[in-house]
């Protein structure tokens, strides 16, 4: 009865949410689609000539606007396949896809029994930001995916396979780039090494088929102006820091998620968590969708610390984070999410340097928790 409960939520958060939002639907999956046929139809090293990408969106989709391709090729890759579909069939492809992948991994990476974890992911996958990104076409709910699967491979020690779910991180690298350095700190090397292979090959698929001259349009773009809004999630956004003293910020945060790693190097699901958290906090370009990010890393979080004193505040969390209150005027603001993987950071930093926690994880793991 809870899991179909849950299920409805999701579901009913959902339709509420695409028919509420302001933005075009699939705005982001129709971005990748014309980059996807721009490069199936005039060659890969192309897909960055954004003359081409938004000729081919109008195209596509011409009542919506057209936007820059400024994504890696892996989205242009991925829904390449899709291509065949009429569009409209290729998005709602796309949103049940990524969404049933968000919560099959949910589902499967879970260390509670039963209908729990049905709830548990039914709750993981309420926040707006998951139906936003799904509205949106975003690639952000399969990046959560890997970092989502990867603990569960982690915890098991299936190091290759954890690394290859890892490697869903290279459609947004920006999201969750320190997950892989927080692994390999806390000792698990065959997982860096086997992302990292992943990369090696995505990278020569990359030169092979898009040449320099297309490397360098994607390299040249990343170090133009960022589009409007992309700082709202960021140090700067939230904080209203800059220069040198965001610079020393990031600096600190980036030791203390790695320290925190190292720290939970007994618990990869922990690890993964930090990594997870200093990734969103120190990188320079983020948007709502990406926030799904920081959904899997507080579900990693309940997941492993099943005391009250950890659950209350993040179903808290959860229960602001739902649509029908980011629709009133109790919503938070979007550059106050900072704060809250500032504090979930924070707590597990201090979590791990707390002189009880080993004789704590020896406690709950004699006792089944």
């Amino acid at each position: 009865m809870w899991a179909s409960l849950g299920l409805a939520i999701v579901l009913i958060a959902l339709a509420l949410d695409v028919l509420n939002r302001y933005e075009p639907i699939g705005i982001d999956f129709h971005t990748y689609l014309a980059a996807a046929n721009v490069g199936m139809e005039h060659g890969w090293s192309q897909i960055f000539d954004q003359t081409l990408v938004g000729i081919e969106q109008k195209r596509l989709v011409p009542d919506q606007i057209a936007q820059p391709f400024l994504s890696p090729p892996t989205d242009a890759w991925l829904t390449a396949p899709l291509i065949p579909l009429p569009y409209w069939i290729a998005y709602w492809t796309w949103a049940v896809i990524t969404l049933a992948a968000l919560a099959g991994a949910l589902a499967w990476a879970s260390l509670s029994r039963g209908a729990a974890r049905f709830i548990f992911a039914a709750a993981a996958m309420a926040p707006w930001w998951v139906v936003h990104a799904v509205n949106l076409g975003q690639v952000a709910p399969l990046v959560a995916t890997g970092v989502v699967l990867a603990t569960r491979l982690a915890r098991e020690r299936r190091d290759l396979a954890a690394g290859l779910a890892l490697s869903l991180i290279y459609l947004k690298p920006n999201t969750a780039l320190l997950v892989p350095i927080a692994l390999l700190v806390a000792g698990r090397y065959r997982i860096f090494a086997s992302w990292a292979g992943v990369g090696v090959v995505i990278a020569a698929v990359a030169f092979v088929s898009m040449g320099v001259q297309g490397v360098s349009a994607y390299v040249s773009q990343l170090r133009g102006p960022l589009p409007e809004g992309a700082n709202n999630l960021t140090l700067e956004g939230a904080f209203g820091v800059g220069g040198t003293f965001a610079t020393a910020f990031r600096l600190v945060i980036v030791a203390a998620s790695l320290a925190t790693a190292f720290r939970f190097r007994d618990s990869p699901g922990l690890a993964i968590a930090a990594g997870a958290l200093g990734s969103l906090l120190v990188v320079p370009y983020l948007h709502g969708s990406d926030l799904c990010v920081f959904g899997a890393a507080a579900w990693i979080v309940w997941e492993e610390r099943t005391v009250l004193m950890w659950r209350a505040p993040l179903a808290a969390g959860w229960l602001v984070s739902t649509p029908y209150l980011n629709s009133t005027g109790l919503a938070v603001r979007l550059n106050r999410w900072t704060l809250f993987e500032l504090a979930l950071l924070i707590a597990l930093a201090m979590a791990s340097f707390w002189p009880g926690r080993r004789a704590s994880k020896r406690l709950a793991s004699a006792s089944g928790s």
